[in-house]
């Protein structure tokens, strides 16, 4: 009995770290991090900074004068914060980066089939260009059968 209630907790136990790994493989952020170098080393070293800059503000001194006079702690968490902020630009950066483009060549493709196919959409975008075009009739002041027999009495 007790192998049996043994063999259910391994299975559940098993079913959620399995679980918790799927989930992980699923998160974007996670898969950058797994995926990006440059980011992995921007966390370690914020992480090692922070904990340089922890370790000489708990050396016994007090923590108050740690930090106001300590120029190492004052580096050691300038660092730190230089670090993670290139790891969250670097998250940020590579998302977003991706849609804007597409959009951009999707939108001048159809406006370009638009102008190719729609004689009216042409007109229209001459017309915002260059100003609509002025139509006008010609009609001459002199008749032709006048000039005519003006030249040939002449």
């Amino acid at each position: 009995m007790a192998r049996s209630t043994k063999e259910r907790r391994a299975r559940r136990s098993a079913d959620r770290a399995r679980g918790a790994a799927q989930a992980a493989t699923e998160n974007a952020y996670v898969r950058r991090l797994i995926e990006d170098a440059e980011l992995r080393d921007n966390i370690r070293s914020a992480y090692q900074s922070a904990r340089s800059a922890y370790g000489r503000v708990s050396n016994g001194k007090g923590p108050a004068k740690a930090l106001l006079d300590d120029k190492k702690v004052h580096k050691d968490l300038r660092n730190a914060a230089d670090a993670l902020r290139d790891a969250s630009d670097a998250l940020r950066a590579k998302q977003r980066s991706r849609t804007w483009p597409k959009l951009l060549l999707i939108g001048l493709v159809g406006a370009g089939v638009a102008l190719a196919f729609s004689e009216d959409a042409r007109k229209a975008v001459l017309d915002r260009l260059f100003g609509a075009e002025e139509e006008f009739e010609y009609t001459s002041t002199t008749s032709p059968t006048a000039e005519a027999a003006a030249t040939n009495a002449g």
